[in-house]
């Protein structure tokens, strides 16, 4: 699923895990604990009905329907040997939890904390590329996680010089020169022939 323009996705729900309603956690925050810090999230929820909803979040939920989200809260969340688990609020049996397997995880982009240096990836995703030459390569479709370094994914689009897609590696002063939110655009010491 594409997260909606004012949410971005913190993490997923796994398969049940016991027999209580409890369900595996996988976390895409970093560090992946910080996913922790929260216990009400938004997701698209197609196979639960409303009324399974908590009775405190029915009314933002119906107001979020419009958007396709629905308020998903946990009562309890933790560690469980390197993964994490968490008991979804109102629900307490095994086949009840079956049907939050696979949902995305999302909070408002207004509840992420601030960050003294840096980006969020949202905040680099749909940024356009530019050389120092001046050759447009595209539009950053995505970020990847490698074992050296953070991966730009940007592909060409009809004002860049191709439609090819390429992997630039995030590294500070030598590939990324500068990142300019306000007019979406990041500066790479790149050749579209690399």
């Amino acid at each position: 699923m594409n997260s909606p323009g004012s949410h971005v996705v913190m993490g997923r729900i796994g398969a049940p895990w016991g027999v209580k309603g409890w369900v595996k956690l996988f976390s895409f925050a970093d560090p992946a604990d910080n996913l922790l810090d929260y216990h009400r999230f938004w997701t698209v929820v197609a196979n639960v009905s409303s009324a399974e909803s908590s009775a405190e979040s029915a009314a933002e939920s119906a107001n979020a329907s419009t958007h396709g989200l629905q308020i998903l809260e946990f009562d309890e969340m933790k560690v469980h040997g390197h993964d994490f688990v968490g008991h979804i609020k109102g629900c307490d049996v095994r086949e009840q939890a079956c049907r939050y397997t696979g949902l995305e995880l999302l909070i408002e982009k207004t509840e992420l904390p601030g960050l003294d240096a840096g980006y969020y990836w949202y905040q680099l995703e749909g940024l356009r590329v530019v050389t120092a030459s001046g050759q447009d390569l595209g539009i950053v479709q995505q970020l990847m996680e490698t074992g050296a370094n953070d991966v730009l994914v940007v592909k060409g689009d009809a004002q860049s010089v191709d439609k090819t897609e390429r992997l630039l590696p995030w590294i500070e002063d030598s590939v990324i020169r500068q990142v300019d939110l306000a007019k979406g655009l990041i500066l790479v010491e790149w050749d579209k022939d690399y």
